[in-house]
C-alpha cells in the first residue's frame, strides 16, 4: 500500500454538482465546492485509517477501521463500511433516509480516481499525485 501518506489534488470532475444535488447539498454550499481543488490523503495508524480531505473551503477527516460499520460525522444518520481490495478503498454508505451511496476509490501511483454513485448519478473525479517531500523554494529572477 504505497499510496497510504500519499497526496492528490483533484484536477477533474464529472457529476458532482449532480451527486451533490441527489445528497440534499445546498445551493451556496455546491457552488463552494465546486469551485475548491481539494487534496486527499490517507492516513494509517495501527489498524485505523483516517482519509483527509482538505482544501482552503473545508477540511474533513473520515476514520475507520475495514470492514467496522461507522457513523458518518458529515453525514447525520448515515452509517458507513469501508473494505479495501489491492489498492481500491470502497465505502458503502446507507443514509438516513435507507438509501445506499458507493464512494470506489482507486488509488495508483501517480494518480486516484474516485466513483461515487447515489441513486441513478454517477459521479468521477480524478486527482493527480503531488510532490510534497521537498520545501518551496523560491529563486529571484533577473
Amino acid at each position: 500500500m504505497d499510496f497510504i501518506g500519499k497526496k492528490y489534488k483533484l484536477i477533474s470532475s464529472e457529476n458532482f454538482d449532480e451527486f451533490m444535488k441527489v445528497m440534499g447539498v445546498g445551493l451556496m454550499v455546491r457552488k463552494l465546492a465546486n469551485a475548491v481543488t481539494p487534496i486527499v490523503e490517507l492516513r494509517k495508524e495501527g489498524d485505523e485509517y483516517n482519509l483527509v480531505t482538505s482544501s482552503v473551503f473545508k477540511t474533513t477527516e473520515m476514520k475507520f477501521k475495514v470492514g467496522e460499520e461507522f457513523d458518518e460525522a458529515e453525514a447525520v444518520g448515515a452509517k458507513s463500511v469501508c473494505t479495501f481490495e489491492g489498492c481500491t478503498l470502497k465505502k458503502v454508505q446507507k443514509t438516513a433516509d435507507g438509501s445506499l451511496v458507493t464512494y470506489i476509490r482507486e488509488f495508483g501511483p501517480k494518480d486516484l480516481k474516485t466513483t461515487m454513485i447515489a441513486k441513478d448519478v454517477i459521479c468521477t473525479r480524478i486527482y493527480k499525485a503531488v510532490d510534497d517531500s521537498h520545501p518551496k523554494t523560491y529563486r529571484v529572477l533577473g
